[in-house]
């Protein structure tokens, strides 16, 4: 029974102060002034921030069911060039309960609702929130003659943050910001968290400084960053300072699920070529006065890992410098987007050639791998210096184990007022010719050793117009191989005992020679030979005449001779090769194929001296003449047929 009692009493004096403390509020919301709350909201928020609020009379003031005062069209920070720092639609400031009922307005957090954060560098790189910043640092001083800040967090509430550097003209836009800010008051670091959507993609973002007062004062302050979207994610550990210049330096790691993408998303710029997918950055970094130093640098790009160190110009010229190191790289996504020929495999591509990016940045890189794989094709230990700029790409190999030789020499593209301008300057040395032809220009005809130089150069819109406009010289040695797809010795001698029994299908077999020497020059696609000659041990041939590079076919004219090692007599053939470069046709003089046939020479002779009939008759006869000791064939008439003969009983 007592206990009920105490009970009872309990709870009417709970309900007694509940109705105490409503009644309070209530008594508060219309006791005190508009214009008070004004006053302690505007001091409460210079004292925390340093920052000057621009409060109106429209106030809205709630005390219950908890305290808070919400002011409409603010404006934070300087006005006097008539673009404030931060510009809100509303700022609602919620109030302590326990001060309020003893009479005293402070503020427990602040939310900005629909602010817009205003950050304009000059041409200089002073911002306007230079000032600003000063203030703040003087606010959060430690002053024993200022109380403590009585709130510690701001909360944005779909805010738009402007940046516009006034020397690039370039504007940046963060649309729909919501953040929350750990303001200092009893710690001294500062944080912020939350989301915004950047050139249409949604960002989650956090930033965290050990001391916030250091770093507002330039001095050394802890600093962590981290990124997170769809197209990149980014994460910052380390340290920033601004005296005597901005430095910042730690460990860096960024994630993409395709550079291209994210590269496109930040708008830096456009990447040429295919691949550039998959990508992972883990470095320390040191940056500085416009350049970002990267070193242990670890990368992987399209499933290529390389280590070095890597230095980021992030100013007008946008260069980008490094040294990186690989066992073994993949570069056949980055030519995956240039096709030489087109889908009929047998003509050049005649698509416009496109190399979107060239002009937005420039590159000096030099890279190293044990290995290289480019399609089909394998290299060994290759280093390449590759060097951008001004929208002109120069590859120089210094020495690459190619097509089991060495390959030497310089490539060239650059956007040209034609289209694509293109060069090379090769060696390759002691290769394998069938498989250095065969990758570069798909000819598979010459097998064995040898050595390929070219000094090319062309432009035009495609790869079709590139050959057409090509100019230069190349020069090919090989030894001990052999011209695949025909036997040109087996065709001499058959022609030699019966020239005219016809030449057969010889686009088999090979023919070997000890030495072959070609050297050509090109204009405007035409290729001329200037020299061609083979040296085998029983066949020599001596090539002339012309190629074109556009439409891929040969036209060319030669002479093969049959070494004969049982006497000096020699057989010499005129031929014709013709058709395509890949599965040409030869074809040997039908002349002096005659000429040489005992029984068809009169044929000539009877051409030049208009008696063709007593020729015609003659050559007949002698290829129908019966065998020594057989009777004649009795004459027949003009008009009648001959018939075979019959058969004997």
């Amino acid at each position: 029974m007592t206990a009920a009692i105490g009970l009872k009493r309990l709870a009417i004096a709970v309900a007694a102060m509940l109705a105490a403390a409503f009644v309070t509020l209530v008594a508060l919301s219309i006791l005190i002034p508009a214009t008070s709350v004004r006053d302690a909201v505007n001091t409460e928020i210079r004292a925390v921030t340093g920052l000057d609020p621009m409060l109106g009379d429209d106030i809205s003031l709630s005390l219950f069911p908890s305290g808070a005062v919400t002011f409409h069209k603010v404006l934070l920070g300087d006005n006097r060039t008539g673009r404030p720092a931060v510009a809100a639609d509303e700022l609602t400031a919620r109030l302590r309960y326990f001060p309020l009922l003893a009479g005293r307005i402070e503020i427990a957090d602040v939310t900005l609702v629909r602010p817009t954060i205003n950050v304009t560098f000059g041409a200089g790189g002073q911002s306007n929130w230079s000032g600003l910043i000063d203030t703040l640092a003087r606010a959060l001083a430690p002053n024993p003659d200022h109380r403590t800040a009585s709130f510690s967090e701001i909360g944005i509430q779909d805010g738009t943050v402007v940046v516009h550097d006034v020397g690039k003209d370039e504007t940046e836009r963060l649309e729909n910001v919501e953040f929350q800010v750990a303001w200092p008051s009893i710690s001294r670091s500062f944080g912020a968290n939350g989301h915004f959507v950047w050139n249409n993609e949604p960002v989650e973002a956090s930033l965290t400084l050990t001391d916030f007062l250091a770093a507002l004062t330039g001095d050394r302050s802890g600093l962590k960053v981290r990124i997170s979207g769809a197209p990149l994610q980014l994460a910052f550990d380390g340290s920033a300072s601004a005296r005597p210049t901005l430095k910042i330096e730690g460990a860096l790691g960024v994630d993409a699920p395709s550079l291209r993408d994210a590269m496109r998303w930040t708008g830096s710029s456009t990447l040429p070529f295919g691949g550039f997918g998959r990508f992972t950055l883990r470095a320390q970094s040191d940056i500085g006065g416009g350049v970002i130093a990267l070193s242990n640098v670890n990368v992987e790009v399209d499933g290529n890992a390389a280590e070095g160190a890597l230095t980021l110009s992030t100013d007008g010229r946008r260069l980008v410098q490094g040294t990186l190191a690989a066992d073994a790289l993949d570069l056949t996504p980055y030519v995956s987007g240039v096709r030489l020929l087109a889908r009929n495999e047998r003509n050049w591509d005649a698509l416009p050639i496109a190399l979107d990016g060239f002009g937005d940045f420039n590159l000096d890189l030099r890279l190293s791998a044990a290995s290289i794989k480019l399609s089909s094709a394998k290299l060994g230990r290759t280093a390449v210096a590759a060097n951008l700029h001004n929208g002109k790409l120069d590859l120089t190999i210094g020495e690459a184990q190619a097509f089991g030789g060495t390959a030497k020499g310089t490539l060239g593209f650059n956007v040209a007022d034609s289209g694509v301008g293109v060069s090379s300057h090769m060696q390759f040395v002691d290769v394998d010719l069938d498989d250095c032809l065969g990758q570069l220009f798909g000819v598979h005809k010459l097998a064995g050793r040898g050595n390929l130089a070219m000094n090319v150069d062309g432009s035009g819109a495609s790869v079709m117009a590139v050959t057409r406009a090509l100019n230069g010289t190349a020069s090919l040695t090989a030894r001990s191989g052999s011209l695949s797809g025909i036997n040109v010795e087996q065709l001499l001698r058959r022609l030699q005992r019966r020239p005219l029994s016809g030449s057969g299908d010889f686009r088999s077999g090979s023919t070997p020679f000890d030495e072959l020497a070609i050297n050509l020059k090109i204009d405007q696609g035409t290729v001329s030979i200037d020299d061609m000659h083979v040296d085998g041990p029983s066949v020599k041939l001596a090539v002339g005449g012309q190629a074109s590079v556009p439409t891929r076919d040969l036209d060319l004219k030669g002479v093969a001779t049959l070494v004969s090692s049982a006497s000096a007599d020699e057989f010499d053939l005129p031929f014709v090769v013709q058709g395509p470069w890949d599965d040409p046709i030869m074809l040997p003089d039908a002349q002096a194929l005659i000429r040489r046939s005992g029984a068809a020479a009169p044929l000539l002779d009877a051409a030049k001296t208009h008696n063709a009939s007593d020729a015609v008759r003659s050559v007949i006869d002698q290829l129908l003449a019966s065998p020594a000791g057989s009777a004649p064939a009795p004459a027949a008439s003009p008009a009648s047929t001959i018939a075979p003969p019959k058969p004997t009983q």
